[in-house]
């Protein structure tokens, strides 16, 4: 296998890896950036240099993924919570030898925080919100898991404006009336906007970062005496992680370095 036919795997679908792409580029470094929706398409620049791959990939489709798009090395830049591909892509990357980087934006801590995080076993197995009228910014395969709680609160949910999202949204019990389709960021005269007109009381949002707008949330929370539930993110072992775009980019300018001289161990 030869530089030339070799890429660099990105896993994508966050602002922070069409930031890594654009870096790669500028490098002169081939990759392949797997997303789930066509949408996300969008995101990442044309270049000769990117592929971008659409789909799910699961245990069993991996391997021939891996082998069409010559990988040579795995640059996992996904959501937080998107812990399924990041698991699959670190047992792969230990069974096959490659190297596997994590790029994980910033969490927000504690002090910049005016609520205690909850898993989503823990929400889901309280009364906080019973009674209240909730917004969930928790993307729409979420929602289904809120189902029993129609009869309890007063439910409203933000969603990604797709067929896919609105089909499960109404599927879980949700009504047309008390669903907006809207692609992040969202402001935060529009999030208050908003708030303002469904009379919100309490808002369920997850640990995203600044980049998912958990930070805009914790604003207008604050601002307009609304309770905040923030949902942690879920722990995975990663063997190596950065929140730097430019450690990130100087370990993939290294991979592609040894991988031009065509050495096996690139590690």
């Amino acid at each position: 296998m030869t530089a030339v036919c070799s890429r660099i795997w990105l896993i994508g679908g966050t602002g922070e890896s069409a930031e890594l792409v654009r870096l790669l580029i500028a490098s002169g470094i081939p990759c392949t950036v797997s997303v789930t929706t066509l949408s996300a398409q969008s995101l990442y620049p044309k270049s000769p240099l990117v592929r971008v791959w659409v789909g799910r990939l699961s245990a069993d489709e991996l391997p021939k993924f891996l082998q069409d798009e010559s990988i040579r090395a795995i640059l996992d830049a996904s959501h937080p919570f998107a812990v399924e591909i990041s698991r699959l892509a670190i047992a792969t990357a230990q069974q096959l030898s490659l190297p596997y980087l994590r790029f994980e934006r910033p969490a927000l801590t504690l002090s910049q925080a005016e609520t205690i995080p909850h898993t989503l076993d823990s929400l889901l197995n309280s009364n906080i919100l019973e009674g209240h009228r909730v917004l969930l910014t928790l993307g729409y395969r979420w929602l289904e898991k809120f189902r029993p709680w129609q009869a309890r609160a007063t439910l409203f949910a933000r969603i990604l404006p797709s067929p896919e999202a609105l089909t499960m949204a109404l599927a879980a019990g949700f009504t047309a009336d008390r669903l907006i389709a809207l692609r992040p960021p969202i402001s935060a005269d529009l999030e208050r906007a908003l708030w303002e007109q469904w009379q919100i009381t309490c808002v369920v949002t997850k640990a995203s970062g600044t980049p998912g707008g958990e930070a805009v949330k914790r604003e207008v929370a604050q601002t307009l005496g609304i309770t905040l539930v923030v949902l942690e993110r879920p722990w995975v072992e990663y063997p190596h992680q950065t929140d730097s775009l430019q450690v990130a980019l100087k370990i993939c300018q290294q991979w592609w370095q040894t991988i031009s001289s065509g050495s096996k161990q690139i590690r």
